[in-house]
């Protein structure tokens, strides 16, 4: 009976000091507060994996008005989303009759003949979210979302490079292949970083005191940004133009300049100037805003913003090679058809 009681009593201690030491901790719900990872020479630490992927598009739909989605809206978006994508992802129908030869002219590889199907797709589908905003668009300024319509200079431009391609088809000189198709560049933008909408829409950044690279997984892009320093002569021109970074308190801010004439931006000019924001917002996410300039192309400059979201996966490489097969296979591809047809193409 003694040993019972004594056992009551330390049962009863014990439980008093843990009601004490319950009521002196924390709640588990309360989490601890972001602090900010930093690099050893103390800068914000934007290193990681990330993905810009989202279906929120670049310009806002004309019969949107508002820039800030409501929570509804956006469910509304996403579910449809997710909806298309179940249902593109259901099984062919094998008994189904063929395409017509040379395709059905609607949009897509080949007139819809040869294209990816939907599993190899992944174009993003949640509405893109900046400090706790729901938007309808990445383009913040101007006020409606829309790129500003372009300078009489950029519409004479596009008319030039039309006439200039009459006649003359993408197959009969090398440098008429897209530089995508050619290896050389992503099949998106690289500067600035706007999603694609259409796949490998993740990029990793690795950060020095003086380097950041932007490694783009789409075609492994690689862009150096030089910390401090000026830019090149005008007269250097690489992939992706000159970048040179500077930190503006805890806000990375890029500046780029130097785009070579065979890489645009919505049409853009040599003029091109870009000027982009990384901030860490949270353990999982870097706003990054975007400012494009180019007096000789668009009637004013017009500013966007993309939430970075962190992964926890791998980016791979994306091995690319010319035309599919070889870029000499479909050169040659296309002479042999002259020689058959008795037509030669103007070189």
């Amino acid at each position: 009976m003694v040993h019972r009681r004594i056992a009551i009593a330390l049962g009863l201690a014990v439980a008093g000091a843990m009601s004490v030491i319950a009521q002196q901790a924390p709640p588990a719900s309360i989490a601890k507060p972001w602090t900010m990872p930093r690099t050893v020479d103390g800068k914000p630490d934007l290193q990681g994996i990330w993905t810009n992927a989202t279906m929120t598009p670049l310009e806002r739909p004309q019969n949107v008005k508002e820039l800030v989605l409501s929570e509804e809206a956006a469910a509304r978006m996403e579910r449809a989303a997710l909806e298309r994508r179940d249902r593109l992802n259901e099984p062919s129908d094998p008994n189904r009759t063929a395409p017509p030869q040379g395709g059905d002219g609607s949009t897509g590889a080949a007139g819809n003949v040869g294209g990816y199907n939907n599993f190899w797709l992944d174009p993003g589908e949640r509405v893109a979210v900046v400090d706790g905003q729901r938007r309808s668009s990445l383009i913040i300024d101007p006020p409606d979302g829309r790129v500003p319509s372009l300078t009489p200079d950029a519409r004479a431009r596009q008319a030039a490079r039309a006439k200039a391609m009459m006649g003359r088809g993408q197959y009969d000189h090398p440098e008429y292949r897209p530089l995508a198709e050619r290896c050389l560049l992503s099949f998106g933008p690289t500067t600035p970083l706007v999603p694609n909408y259409f796949y490998n829409n993740n990029l990793q950044i690795v950060q020095t005191a003086d380097s950041v690279m932007i490694l783009m997984e789409m075609v492994h892009d690689a862009r150096i940004v030089r910390i401090g320093g000026t830019h090149l002569p005008k007269h250097i021109r690489p992939w992706m133009g000159d970048s040179i970074g500077r930190w503006e308190g805890d806000t990375l801010v890029v500046d780029t300049t130097n785009f070579p004439p065979q890489q645009n931006f919505r049409g853009s000019s040599e003029n091109l100037h870009v000027v982009e924001r990384f901030r860490r917002a949270d353990a999982t996410t870097i706003n990054y805003r975007f400012t494009v300039d180019d007096p000789s192309t668009f009637t004013a400059p017009f500013t966007g913003e993309i939430p970075f979201r962190a992964m926890d996966e791998l980016i791979y490489e994306y091995a690319c090679h010319e035309g599919n097969y070889a870029l000499a296979n479909v050169l040659s591809g296309a002479r042999n058809e002259e020689k058959r047809l008795g037509t030669k193409q103007e070189q």
